[in-house]
């Protein structure tokens, strides 16, 4: 019940560093999504995809979140719909370094404040995806486990894996914690909003 997450609950969309990467990964998570290869993928399907990344979400709200960009009489979110919904992710979502603000605040504002908190439960709830034995620790074994999920190319070696480990494992103890696991993610976000 710790991982369960509400899809009306705000929560930072990933944008990757090329839109052509961008474009060609949303098209193979959609494809991963649409279980039966008709092109549409329906709110069970959704559903479905969410529930295998560990993440519970309610039909209903699944529903009344891809509403909007499904077609008139489609049964289900299109490439086009699905694309155009996390780019409205991105737009409410906006990467926190876009508006120039560091960290370390100074302004004194609750609604920054409020904007950290809510990154770091989002990065909890992220680094909890990964850390499937809920040890506090991200393992090869366990990031190549979700990436395969992904059906991410990246997941299918583990020499790879250990690679993308070792390169944020601070205390070389070839597992990320959730500080390493903060620290890459934050600098991941950095890069993309450069």
């Amino acid at each position: 019940m710790a991982c369960e997450r509400s899809l009306s609950k705000k929560s930072a969309s990933f944008r990757l560093h090329s839109p052509s990467l961008n474009s060609l990964r949303l098209r193979r998570i959609f494809d991963l999504f649409d279980r039966n290869g008709d092109g549409v993928i329906t709110v069970g399907e959704l559903g479905h995809a969410l529930a295998t990344l560990g993440l519970e979400a309610n039909p209903a709200e699944v529903d009344a979140a891809v509403a909007s960009f499904v077609k008139p009489g489609s049964p289900g979110l299109e490439f086009d719909g699905f694309v155009l919904l996390h780019q409205s992710l991105d737009s409410i979502f906006p990467d926190p370094c876009e508006n120039g603000d560091d960290d370390s605040g100074g302004s004194g504002s609750s609604g920054s404040s409020e904007s950290s908190s809510q990154e770091e439960s989002d990065l909890s709830e992220a680094f909890k995806v990964f850390d499937e034995d809920g040890d506090g620790f991200i393992s090869a074994t366990e990031l190549q486990a979700v990436l395969g999920k992904l059906g991410l190319p990246e997941g299918q070696e583990i020499a790879r894996v250990q690679q993308m480990i070792v390169s944020v494992d601070r205390n070389q103890d070839g597992l990320v914690d959730f500080f390493e696991f903060k620290d890459m993610m934050r600098g991941v976000i950095a890069t993309v909003g450069s």
